[in-house]
């Protein structure tokens, strides 16, 4: 998909009408379901007239061009794609990268990474690296080989600027993709020795058989990512299956295999609390599925969070695999597709994508894969649009004569491995009815006196090497810049010993990339596991999905104990979509999010409510482990 192809002569004519740019709009957004940005439209403005100028300098008229050319499994788009032929025959394409930079900031201590006005964004050369990379490993196959070259075209850079970013690649992988500024873009001391500097030297017209053939051809993993990705995930130390998880592993397999052999589609839900391993068996199935013959697997998660963390865990290899799912379905499934899908009970649902009895984007997913493993935790679900249920997965298979198969996950490998402490936390945060006093001692759990004592905890435990992190309800308003600066928005007033005090810290970053101005402030995915993140209040959906070593979990006033229950007051919420609920509704969401966070510590967790007559309770329940301190 794309929002314009034709020949570079095409495209140089088209562009002298002062209507194509508005029309490309409408194509753009008929095809990808949104109208362009206003800033994309304006970078179009200037940057295809200067590219159709040079690559007709070149002598390049008749190869073919594709402009917003989409990558679907990674929902990328390339903003220039050419399509020639080498001299020997073969198709060949050339990913063009442009930019209108006439300064940027960089970092040697981030040679990747550039910022571009406000805005940290990658490297050009590395940007370029990744499109052709997926070029090969999505598009390319044994059977329809494809010459695939790349190069950077900043046709406003000057000499100064493009030698810096030259200088970033070193002699990484980067460094073969050419940097062009606009010193590089005149056909001097030929037309020839320009196109060579685009890197299509050689290259004519593609043969129209050839060109169909491109665009006809359906993205799918090669088999040498797959071999890639499943050796990854294969030799990964922190993949490792332990007892029940291997067996839900096999058992899934299993089902896959019987499914295929039955020519049905088949529908496995895996369920399981906070850490009884469903991720960590996703992934290694997804190792497993890329070993299989003609394989074509996915792993897709509505956690942007999570997607990031999976895919720096399995590497650069899990580009395309490992995706997000919100309201579409993963690109190139076939009927021997096998998706897996973790952290189900995030799926969106309505009101824009749960138009049917059945969330519309899970039944598109499961029609079009030969099979569906959905990894599951009611408990889980912390917003009204979002989640599943087990008997809605059951009855829909059920109604599409598909096979189905539940498989429940009951052994605990997080929080230290103490069934005692989640079943604690799950009493706790039932809407009603007395919790038992904590007598477990296979898990650090106390009540924390006030702020300085959690924040003296965390920090001790920083010190000493251990991940902590600081994470809370959200009820407190969130209108920090996406970067750094950020505001310390998050503020509890307390008293101590010499009178009235207030402890603030801000949310987490929402921007997904870590400033470059602000190391230590990690970007809204990596929060939960780089440096600097424990000076940052987590939040429910920053935190899902995510597990550190301590853990503390800050109860705002949206719910507070009275009695023998807790009463929601969904007006102290900061989360729109949640603060408009009755009560009672609310109060189910909030308890929920509320277990996610107290499960995320794997060896110690802290508790701390800003209502007095709250706190008190939670101290009752600890048997005066609070008065003991850390």
């Amino acid at each position: 998909m794309h929002a314009y192809q034709g020949t570079v002569q095409m495209l140089a004519a088209e562009l002298a009408d002062p209507s194509f740019i508005q029309t490309t709009e409408r194509r753009f957004t008929t095809l990808f379901g949104a109208a362009p940005a206003e800033q994309e439209v304006a970078s179009w403005r200037r940057s295809w007239p200067r590219l159709a100028d040079v690559l007709l300098a070149a002598d390049l008229g008749e190869l073919h061009v594709l402009l917003e050319y989409l990558l679907p499994a990674t929902g990328e788009r390339v903003d220039a794609l050419l399509v020639g032929r080498t001299p020997d025959g073969r198709l060949c394409t050339v990913v063009i990268e442009l930019k209108q930079w006439t300064r940027v900031q960089t970092t040697v201590a981030r040679p990747g990474m550039v910022k571009a006005g406000a805005r940290v964004v990658q490297h050009p050369a590395r940007q370029v690296g990744g499109y052709v990379t997926y070029l090969q490993d999505w598009v390319s196959q044994d059977t329809s080989p494809i010459d695939v070259r790349g190069t950077a075209v900043l046709h406003d850079a000057p000499g100064t600027l493009v030698e810096t970013l030259r200088s970033l690649t070193g002699q990484g992988p980067s460094s073969r993709f050419p940097i062009l500024g606009r010193e590089d873009l005149n056909p001097t001391p030929t037309p020839g020795a320009l196109a060579s500097r685009l890197g299509c030297a050689g290259l004519r017209a593609p043969g129209s058989d050839q060109l169909s053939g491109f665009l006809q051809t359906r993205h799918r993993p090669s088999a040498g990512l797959l071999k890639r990705a499943g050796g990854m995930i294969e030799g990964n130390d922190a993949l490792t299956l332990i007892g029940d998880q291997d067996l839900a592993r096999q058992e899934v397999l299993h089902t896959v295999t019987e499914a295929r052999s039955q020519a049905r589609k088949g529908i496995v839900v895996v369920t399981g609390g906070p850490g009884t391993g469903k991720t960590v068996i996703a992934c290694r199935l997804l190792g497993d599925l890329c070993a299989q013959p003609r394989a074509n697997p996915r792993l897709a998660t509505p956690s942007g969070t999570l997607t990031r963390q999976l895919q720096r865990t399995v590497g650069s290899a899990s580009r395309g695999l490992i995706t997000t799912l919100v309201d579409r379905v993963p690109a190139g499934l076939q009927s021997n597709s096998v998706v897996l899908l973790d952290e189900a009970h995030r799926a969106r649902t309505y009101p824009d994508h749960r138009r049917d009895a059945f969330p519309t984007v899970l039944s598109q997913m499961i029609e079009r894969a030969g099979v569906s493993v959905l990894f599951l935790d009611e408990q889980q679900t912390v917003r009204p649009s979002e989640g599943v249920t087990l008997q809605e997965l059951r009855q829909y298979a059920h109604s599409k004569g598909h096979t189905f198969r539940h498989i429940n996950l009951t052994t605990q490998f997080r929080c230290n491995g103490s069934r005692a402490y989640l079943d604690w936390v799950n009493q706790l945060l039932q809407p009603s009815g007395p919790a038992p006093a904590w007598t477990g001692t296979d898990y650090d759990l106390n009540a924390a006196q006030n702020p300085k004592d959690f924040e003296n905890w965390v920090t001790e435990h920083i010190a000493a090497g251990r991940s902590a992190r600081i994470t809370a309800g959200f009820c407190w308003p969130w209108d920090s810049p996406p970067t750094p600066p950020l505001r310390p928005e998050v503020s509890i007033p307390w008293t101590g010993p010499d009178g009235p005090l207030t402890w603030s810290r801000p949310w987490n970053a929402r921007a997904d990339e870590t400033s470059m101005d602000a190391p230590d402030v990690p970007g809204r995915p990596y929060w939960a596991t780089d440096t600097g993140g424990h000076q940052q209040v987590g939040c429910i959906y920053t935190a899902q999905g995510m597990e550190y070593d301590y853990n503390v979990v800050i109860m705002g006033p949206d719910i507070v104990r009275r009695g023998n229950r807790w009463i929601a007051d969904p007006v102290a919420s900061h989360d729109k979509p949640l603060k408009v609920l009755p009560a009672d509704r609310y109060l189910t969401y909030a308890l929920n999010a509320y277990r996610v966070l107290a499960s995320r510590g794997s060896k110690g967790t802290r508790l701390y409510s800003t209502d007095p007559e709250t706190q008190v309770y939670l101290q009752s329940l600890l048997l005066g482990r609070a008065q003991a301190g850390g």
